[in-house]
């Protein structure tokens, strides 16, 4: 639990000389966030709760990128940036979940700011994913040994995942859905946005076979350059997982490079090698604590 003067603290630091001094000793530096949902303020706790960012929260985190960063798209800061003034930071999201597509992707596009979505074209339209679905309703979140089995033993397959749990899930409200084709062609029209793959069903793909990694890699990719113009032939890993073959047969599928959804700054070695960290959002993280993690006054974690 934070110790009570925790955020005195961190807005004393985030608003002050030092945060400022940072993000200027960063000029040049390249950073991309991963977010995954976007909800309304006055939606009830549900799902898993890190994964769905109120809307006011978004939108101060948007306007503190304004001040401090240059918001640029995902191609973009690939290219050299090492003269720029200011820190440069790419919007990211995964899943398109259907608060993304209709709330987020608008309130981006009137700050006129680019974002990359990456999508999973087996899943537009569905009600809801398993880790949502099966989600605790107390805690928000699936237990760790529960989720492991998902992960592992069932592949992280949405079907195979509710058929384990049976009726024991939890009804969701539509912006925890993931949105639908259509949906996805109305976001396409907006100012900046991009999309990107990210596997055609969200499985685990560190524990598929071959045959089962060719259906979740070439596909997507395929299935977005059919229907959009701009696809960014960049995949990012479903739950963070992969290999070192996974990578190397992305590759191979097509793709320029891959995504995590953990890491820190992204360095020259990084997009020399096609694999890019990224700085995860949680949905708990209060804006203070935002500012000083995009900053670079700390180490990120």
């Amino acid at each position: 639990m934070p110790l009570p003067l925790q955020p005195l603290i961190e807005r004393v630091v985030a608003r002050g000389g030092p945060s400022t001094l940072a993000a200027r000793w960063r000029g040049g530096a390249r950073l991309i966030l991963a977010y995954h949902n976007v909800v309304p303020d006055d939606l009830p706790p549900c799902g898993e709760r890190s994964l769905h960012l109120p809307l006011s929260r978004f939108r101060e985190q948007l306007d503190a990128l304004a001040r401090t960063h240059e918001v640029v798209g995902l191609e973009a800061l690939l290219s050299d940036g090492r003269d720029a003034a200011r820190p440069r930071v790419a919007i990211t999201f995964d899943d398109a979940y259907r608060g993304c597509v209709t709330l987020a992707l608008p309130e981006l596009a009137r700050r006129q700011l680019p974002a990359t979505v990456f999508v999973t074209p087996g899943l537009l339209g569905k009600d809801g994913c398993w880790w949502d679905l099966l989600a605790d309703p107390h805690t928000g979140a699936l237990p760790g040994g529960e989720r492991d089995h998902v992960l592992r033993t069932l592949r992280g397959d949405l079907a195979a995942a509710l058929a384990w749990r049976g009726a024991r899930t939890t009804a969701l409200p539509p912006m925890l859905g993931i949105a639908s084709e259509p949906e996805l062609d109305v976001a396409a029209r907006l100012p900046g946005v991009r999309f990107g793959a990210h596997s055609w069903s969200h499985r685990n793909l560190a524990v598929l076979d071959e045959a089962a990694l060719a259906e979740e890699l070439a596909p997507p990719l395929a299935w977005l350059r059919a229907r959009y113009e701009g696809v960014l032939p960049w995949l990012a890993f479903p739950y963070g997982l992969h290999t070192p073959d996974v990578t190397a047969r992305a590759r191979a599928a097509g793709y320029a490079g891959v995504l995590r959804i953990d890491g820190g700054w992204v360095r020259e070695a990084d997009i020399a090698a096609g694999y890019l960290p990224r700085l995860n959002v949680p949905a708990s993280i209060t804006t203070d604590r935002f500012m000083i993690k995009t900053r670079g006054l700390f180490p990120l974690r």
